[in-house]
């Protein structure tokens, strides 16, 4: 084997072991791997059940029922409609609060005093409010999720330069020119921030309802399942919460990265070259 074919594999070896990528694929394979040989060897099976007999209960007992499909897509609804009521209500309610250092400093203490409630301790108003049905849980998740937006929204608002607002009304914008065109871009990083932060407590605040509040629902099979010591079907179910959390959260990166400016993808400019 010559110099340079040598140096050309350890380069590549080097290169593997540097992705990203793959060290988190290898991290996990090895996190699986130790608990498929800890639920197998020394796991009381009424507690832990290992990987494969997770995955073997969501082919055998998750996925053919449709009962518990419909519970999990039904789930998957009243997250995403009570995100989007976070959404909405947060950044109309940080921009109100956030539009001039009269209203920050009236109202912003308001709704630090709010976040600062432990959320759980509100779900028995909720359900008398809202009753058992899907819209306690969404009302619930809302609770949960509109805190943070109004919060970024509000810390990115403080950040935007006077100059720069100074230098729009003197040019003749109106305020809602200033808003859109001077603000809105420099609180985008901000912004997204209390998405993915209000996505994540959005997602806590709708399984929280469901499993206290659920007759039907995703959480009831979560407590049906947890009650009768079938390890391996309540993993299953928990592994699909977790897989409807990470591609919320996927989708909100995705969005983070096509509208922040600053990370943008832009197609490579091809010029021309004169012969």
């Amino acid at each position: 084997m010559s110099e340079a074919t040598l140096q050309a594999k350890t380069s590549t070896f080097s290169a593997v072991w540097r992705n990203p990528t793959f060290l988190r694929v290898l991290l996990i394979a090895a996190v699986v791997l130790a608990l498929e040989i800890y639920g197998r060897g020394w796991a009381d099976p009424a507690f832990m059940s290992p990987p494969s007999g997770i995955m073997n209960a969501f082919l055998v007992k998750i996925a053919p029922e449709p009962k518990i499909i419909e519970a999990l897509w039904f789930c998957v609804l009243q997250i995403a409609a009570a995100y989007a009521l976070s959404v909405v209500v947060g950044v109309i309610i940080g921009l109100a609060i956030g539009a001039t250092n009269f209203s920050r400093v009236a109202f912003f203490p308001v709704v630090l005093l709010l976040f600062a409630i432990p959320q759980v301790s509100l779900l028995p108003l909720v359900i008398l409010m809202f009753g058992l049905g899907p819209a306690a849980k969404i009302a619930f998740g809302f609770s949960h999720g509109v805190f943070p937006i109004i919060m970024n929204v509000v810390a990115g608002m403080r950040d935007v330069k006077e100059l720069h607002r100074r230098a729009a009304r003197s040019m003749g914008a109106s305020r809602a020119d200033t808003i859109r065109h001077v603000i809105l871009p420099h609180i985008v990083p901000s912004l997204f921030t209390g998405l993915r932060l209000g996505m994540t407590l959005t997602l806590l605040g709708v399984i929280l309802a469901e499993l206290y509040v659920s007759t039907g629902g995703i959480g009831y099979y979560t407590r049906l399942f947890a009650e009768n010591y079938s390890p391996a079907p309540l993993f299953a179910l928990i592994g699909c919460l977790a897989l409807i959390a990470v591609l919320f959260n996927e989708l909100v990166r995705i969005a983070e990265r096509r509208l922040t400016p600053g990370k943008r993808r832009h197609p490579k400019l091809k010029i021309p070259v004169k012969e």
